[in-house]
């Protein structure tokens, strides 16, 4: 799941990143262009409700691409992405539209 959140008028858009941490997905990170494609500036933070969630201030009317990746390197990509297109690895990343 992904939240947007528009901040007081030139502040930028809030970005949550919302996953469930059921079974294997309980160690993700969020990487993507905002955040240098590095799994430890995106780590996601475990909530009391069973759900991890990562946020971030982006620039509105950009689009970003970002995909989540597990501590075991292994990469997936969210339902909720506004797009896809393809990456330089032979899979997709997701596009995200603030």
């Amino acid at each position: 799941m992904i939240k947007r959140e528009e901040l007081k008028k030139g502040e930028g858009v809030k970005v949550t990143f919302v996953q469930s941490t059921n079974g294997a997905r309980s160690n993700v990170s969020v990487v993507g262009d905002f955040n240098g494609w590095n799994p430890a500036s995106g780590k996601m933070v475990k909530r009391s409700n069973g759900t991890a969630s990562y946020s971030v201030k982006l620039e509105p009317g950009k689009s970003y691409r970002f995909r989540y990746m597990l501590s075991d390197g292994s990469w997936f990509n969210d339902e909720a992405a506004d797009a896809y297109a393809p990456n330089g690895f032979g899979t997709e990343d997701c596009i995200l539209n603030c």
